[in-house]
């Protein structure tokens, strides 16, 4: 046995026997102190090694050293499936999504800088006495806020000129999260009002045609019998009524009539029913609605304007008082990132000499907060932007430039997919970022399959070769060079240019027809006109913040959307030819399902098929067992243990519950009786672990299910277990799965739109994300797609690039056409990136 000296310094994470999902006992050295970078295609294993080994096995150590006082206050880690980590430092781990902020966080209090500047407001302002006298900034404010003097209260003023006795406005009451509140909106900047013009659209129908759009909403279907009883004409055109009636349907009291309603079998009965106008109708559906959708119906009748009080900054208006350099807190907070670096220097040339030492240390924190976030490449955000207006990349780099503040060394930072949402020259300023970490003496481990930031790494591992039970070995490991020369790597023809990336035949733009939107002022866009082409694929591209989210779903698609419903179209789109589309889908990352009961089986219907073969057989006829005994989701199939969810909660009294495989049924989710019950030699649950591989074999026979499976094998899915949790799957994976319905369909006048879907994409899958296009186009379908990924933005027919830059410096089309046209462009950022790319692949 080797002995290592006391002064032995490792070099290397030594992994030994990691087993996570589909790994085959991997043994891997990852070098410490180092840039690593873990690729591999879609469901290969790279999270199972860096999240699911790595950094479980890292914060479970680091939370095992910790009080039980302090453990049941975090988040518990289970123990990693792997039979020894040895010299793991201590692990940070920056998820690919995540979570959306509240509709109370903006950029200011999730960068933490509005804390300062709420300082800055009570420390170092000029501030105004109630009889309107202003006092220029003195080190008195700061004083009395702090510590009372001989003469003043804490936080009391005297006004030099009136002498009037004021309390001055501490940090606190600068938070509009606490006392700092705008009373109208209490603090959320906006307010949501019922439009009756979305209640009533067409007021030249009647109500029994439907004038009444919230008496169609669930449960309102007696509302106009009961409008009738109480003296409104129901077959006259709204518009013709008098204004007695037009009161009665709009601000009727909610009285009780008795009805007559019939029943399936023709019989009918008496109903004592409440009437409920048109506003009430959708204020008590908003209250009892938790289904998504009925929401989303709802928010149609709504429309949500900035507060006339504060003017949608969410801050008190009486804090106006307070001034630096001329400016109120509101004001601040509306500069860019840019802007309010700027701004610092501002400060420091208006404050007395006096006041230099304090104004010195505030913008100094302020500044060196702000820093890594301009860095990253997010300066044109300002502090007021709502948190979740925000895109997955957005919300990342601020996660990320907050753990780059505070400087720490000795740390292993894990990070999942970093570039997700970002431009290639965001891509840039990342990998300057992801350098520092290092440079500060901490190692770092990235998941990614972005080429630029596999090139930049100082060592890669590649896992593979292939995805689910073909993969979880690693085929490939060293140097960018030595990747470059390994045969056996999947990523090395993307890393030298050797893939063919151009997968979609083009398409002459406009030849099917054209689409046309014209926007007039909506954020960063002001007077813009765009275009798409019909049966094409058409790539919305631009820097991050450059308004692509707003011209597509905020503009173009609500438009649209409110169009298709005959609902009013945005006041700001002034102008919609959709040449013919009659139907939207829109076709996010967002997970699918919200629990462990959510399967790839269930959602794609398949389980509702196998469940009628099982009660066909001749063993559940004679136990008189019907396809609602084969759901796990029923009493009558569900393990009894765990109720059919496969997994038991542990209530452990001091700790966080705790997640366990079911004892009884293994997971199976069923009940002995159930599993008991075979069709051609398998049980329900057996067919449930099948990958759909397996699955097109085992029901190759059954063509209602074939049909099904094949499309989930055409849309590269093939690797996903029937009884996979959708919850668990990434962006990409749900984006997919989300298309199996539409797959065979003709989809004349049908558009499809996608948001960043190659999201947990490796470029060999985004070969099988352009296929699918391909079959939707084929289809006769509309594909629009809001992209960076150079591969993608290759291959389109028709291309709207927005910028120049993001913020106030974005807002703009400065480039449209094919990718050769983009490529042309001086002006397009992406043009840039876009030319060295399609220059790599010979293109």
């Amino acid at each position: 046995m080797a002995i290592r000296h006391k002064n032995y310094i490792p070099d290397n994470i030594e992994v030994r026997g990691a087993n996570a999902n589909n790994l085959k006992n991997l043994n891997i050295d990852i070098p410490l102190n180092s840039f690593v970078a873990i690729t591999g295609v879609s469901g290969s294993g790279k999270s199972s090694l860096a999240m699911d080994t790595i950094y479980s096995e890292g914060a479970r150590k680091y939370l095992n050293a910790l009080s039980t006082y302090t453990r049941r206050r975090i988040t518990q880690m289970g123990r990693s499936n792997v039979k020894e980590i040895k010299n793991l430092p201590s692990t940070i781990a920056l998820r690919q999504r995540p979570v959306v902020p509240g509709v109370r966080s903006t950029v200011g209090t999730m960068t933490e800088s509005l804390n300062i500047l709420r300082l800055m407001f009570s420390r170092l302002a000029s501030v105004k006495c109630p009889n309107g006298h202003r006092l220029d900034p003195t080190l008195k404010i700061s004083q009395v806020m702090d510590l009372p003097t001989s003469d003043d209260e804490m936080g009391v003023l005297t006004c030099p000129v009136c002498h009037v006795h004021f309390m001055a406005f501490g940090a606190e009451d600068f938070a509009f999260n606490s006392t700092g509140a705008c009373p109208t909106c209490q603090g959320t900047g906006f307010l949501k009002t019922i439009e009756l013009d979305k209640i009533i659209p067409d007021k030249t129908l009647t109500i029994s045609q439907g004038a009444v759009r919230s008496w169609r909403l669930p449960g309102r279907s007696l509302q106009i019998e009961l409008a009738e009883q109480l003296g409104v004409r129901i077959n006259v055109p709204f518009d013709t009524l008098t204004d007695k009636e037009k009161d009665i349907v709009i601000n009727g009291k909610g009285v009780k009539r008795e009805v007559i309603v019939p029943t399936s079998t023709g019989k009918s009965f008496k109903l004592n029913a409440l009437y409920e106008n048109a506003i009430d109708s959708v204020k008590h559906s908003l209250k009892s609605a938790k289904n998504e959708n009925t929401l989303k119906r709802l928010g149609r009748f709504y429309s949500t304007k900035e507060c006339p009080n504060c003017l949608g900054s969410r801050f008190d208006p009486k804090l106006f008082n307070n001034e630096l350099v001329g400016k109120n807190i509101a004001q601040v907070c509306q500069l860019s990132i840019n802007q309010l670096q700027d701004f610092c220097a501002e400060i420091l040339n208006w404050l007395p000499e006096d006041m230099q030492k304090l104004g010195k240390n505030l913008t100094n924190e302020l500044l060196e907060l702000l820093q890594p976030i301009d860095d990253l490449g997010l300066n044109y955000l300002t502090l007021t932007r709502a948190g979740n207006t925000l895109s997955t990349g957005e919300l990342q780099r601020i996660q990320l430039a907050r753990t780059i503040r505070n400087q720490m060394t000795g740390v292993l930072y894990v990070l999942d997919e970093p570039s997700v949402g970002l431009h290639p020259a965001n891509v840039t300023g990342l990998i300057k970022i992801l350098r520092e970490l290092v440079k500060l003496g901490n190692s770092l481990i990235v998941v990614d399959h972005d080429t630029s930031i596999i090139a930049a790494a100082d060592y890669v591992i590649e896992i593979g070769p292939s995805s689910g039970a073909s993969g979880g070995k690693v085929i490939s490991q060293g140097t960018v060079e030595d990747i470059k020369n390994n045969q056996d790597s999947v990523i090395e023809p993307y890393l030298t240019g050797k893939a063919n990336i151009i997968q979609h035949k083009h398409i002459e733009p406009f030849n099917k027809g054209t689409i046309d939107v014209e926007i007039s002022d909506r954020f960063n866009i002001h007077n813009m006109k765009a275009k798409f082409s019909k049966e094409s694929l058409n790539v919305v591209s631009g820097m991050s913040g450059s308004g692509k989210t707003t011209l597509v779903f905020d503009s173009f698609i609500n438009a649209l959307e409110d169009r298709i419903n005959g609902d009013p179209m945005p006041s700001f789109v002034k102008k919609l030819d959709t040449d013919g589309i009659k139907n939207v889908l829109t076709v996010d990352s967002t997970p699918i399902g919200k629990n462990v009961r959510s399967t790839v089986a269930t959602y794609t219907k398949i389980l509702d098929k196998v469940r009628k073969l099982f009660a066909g057989t001749d063993q559940a006829k004679a136990k008189k067992y019907t396809s609602s005994y084969f759901s796990y989701n029923n009493k009558e199939g569900a393990c009894p243990n765990c109720g059919g969810t496969g997994v038991i909660t542990l209530d452990i009294q001091y700790l966080p519950d705790m997640v366990e495989t079911c004892p009884v049924c293994n997971g199976n989710r069923y009940n002995s009786d159930i599993l008991a019950i075979t069709w051609h030699g398998k049980n329900i649950a057996e067919i449930l672990n099948m990958s759909i591989t397996e699955a097109a074999e085992f029901f190759k026979d059954e063509s209602n299910i074939e049909g099904t499976i094949d499309t989930l094998n055409e849309i590269g899915l093939s690797y996903l277990e029937l009884g996979e949790s959708t919850p668990t799957l990434s962006g990409g994976e749900a984006q997919r799965l989300k298309l199996v319905t539409y797959m065979k369909r003709s989809q004349k006048n049908q558009l499809f739109v996608f948001d960043e879907p190659s999201v947990g994409l490796h470029p060999k899958d985004v070969s099988v994300l352009i296929n699918v296009f391909n079959k939707l186009i084929n289809n006769h379908a509309t594909v629009i797609v809001i992209e960076h990924d150079l591969d993608i933005i290759a291959n389109a027919d028709y291309i709207n690039d927005l910028g120049p830059e993001g913020g106030i410096n974005g807002g703009k089309i400065i480039a449209s056409g094919t990718p050769k046209d983009i490529c042309a462009a001086s002006n397009s950022i992406t043009g840039k990136y876009l030319q060295e790319h399609m220059k790599l692949f010979n293109i």
